[in-house]
C-alpha cells in the first residue's frame, strides 16, 4: 500500500476546482504537467516521490537515439516489473563512455539508476 505525500493530498482540491470551473477540457490539454508525471502512450504515469532513494534496476530495449549535446541515450525498452514501469520510449542520461557504445537500432540489456533525481544509465551489454 502507498502512503499519500502532502503534495498529494493539496493536489487534490486544485483537481476538484478545475473540474468545476466549467472549464472546457479541450483548454486543459495546453495545461503542463505535474513535475512527477511522464506521458507515456496518452496515459499519465506517476514518477517516484521526491525524496525517494535510488535504485538500481535491469531492462532490455532498443536504442532510438543518441544525444551527445544532452547526455543522454533514449531507449524503447520492455516492461520494468522491479519499479512497476510499463513499456516505454524515454531518454536516460549517459555517460560519454556508455554514449559511444552504442549505436542508433542495437539491442541492448542495461542497467540503471533511478529516483528522483532522475534515471541514469549504469551498464550497457549489447544484445
Amino acid at each position: 500500500m502507498r502512503t499519500t505525500t502532502l503534495m498529494s493530498l493539496l493536489a487534490f482540491p486544485l483537481a476538484l476546482a478545475a473540474c468545476d470551473s466549467g472549464q472546457d477540457t479541450a483548454d486543459m490539454n495546453d495545461m503542463p504537467m505535474a513535475e512527477n508525471e511522464m506521458m507515456m502512450d496518452g496515459e499519465d504515469m506517476p514518477m517516484m516521490e521526491p525524496g525517494s532513494e535510488m535504485q538500481t534496476v535491469s531492462a532490455e530495449g532498443t536504442v532510438t537515439a543518441i544525444d551527445a549535446e544532452a547526455g543522454t541515450i533514449t531507449v524503447d525498452h520492455g516492461p520494468v516489473p522491479a519499479i512497476e514501469w510499463p513499456a516505454m520510449t524515454m531518454a536516460f542520461e549517459a555517460d560519454e563512455q556508455l554514449r559511444s557504445e552504442v549505436s542508433v537500432g542495437e539491442g541492448i540489456a542495461f542497467e540503471f539508476r533511478t529516483g528522483s533525481e532522475g534515471s541514469v544509465i549504469t551498464s550497457i551489454t549489447k544484445e
